[in-house]
């Protein structure tokens, strides 16, 4: 059984103890919350989709808040003395698939 599920504004495919990588979510670690925005769902070769799936929720625990890798932007205009650096690190949550109820 899985389900596509919008987190977030992302589109994930999830199934039961699964772990993802998500950008932060509100919340301590140890948390639950629920995702009630369930866009497709499969369960023993059978899809559900649209206003079959009233109700469904995917429900999930923090496990941790963390940065990702750094990132570095750099900008140039060559002949021209330009130069500009800067990075940047995406903040993440890791969270772990404890259900889908349908």
């Amino acid at each position: 059984m899985y389900a596509i599920v919008s987190i977030a504004g992302q589109q994930f495919k999830v199934a039961k103890d699964q772990q993802i990588f998500v950008h932060r979510l509100q919340g301590d670690e140890g948390a639950n919350i629920e995702f009630d925005n369930v866009l497709l769902a499969e369960n023993e070769g059978s899809f559900k989709l649209g206003s079959d799936l009233k109700g469904a929720k995917v429900s999930a625990k923090i496990l941790s808040h963390l940065k990702g890798d750094k990132v570095i932007i750099f900008k140039k205009k060559r002949r021209k003395g330009y130069k500009k650096k800067n990075g940047h690190r995406q903040q993440f949550t890791k969270i772990e698939i404890t259900g889908i109820t349908l």
